[in-house]
């Protein structure tokens, strides 16, 4: 796996172009494995806190509160799981303009 990175042999024969699309499809595959691993834990955190919230007894089938129950949870669930991660969002967007902002040594 070295010779992705730009060290041992076999990175001699890419060109700095080819180094470079390389290094940008290993970060947008890992940006994407993390994209999915994030929406996976939220569905589950949505399944588990809604779950306990509305279901007061577990049956073969859900009453229309329930459901109600369940479509409020996971609605309110949802936006605030959007909400933070605007602001999430907004405050690295802003700490990267602050680095920026500074005198390289």
């Amino acid at each position: 796996m070295s010779s992705l990175f730009g060290t041992g042999r076999a990175s001699s024969s890419l060109s700095p172009q080819d180094a470079q699309a390389k290094k940008q499809q290993i970060m947008t595959e890992v940006t994407n494995q993390l994209a999915l691993a994030n929406a996976q834990e939220l569905i589950t955190k949505v399944n588990e806190k809604c779950f306990v919230r509305c279901i007061s007894k577990p049956a073969a089938t859900t009453t229309p509160n329930d459901e109600a129950c369940l479509m409020r949870c996971t609605d309110r669930y949802l936006e605030a799981f959007n909400l933070i991660s605007q602001k999430y969002v907004q405050r690295v967007q802003q700490e990267r303009q602050g680095l920026a902002a500074l005198p390289q040594v």
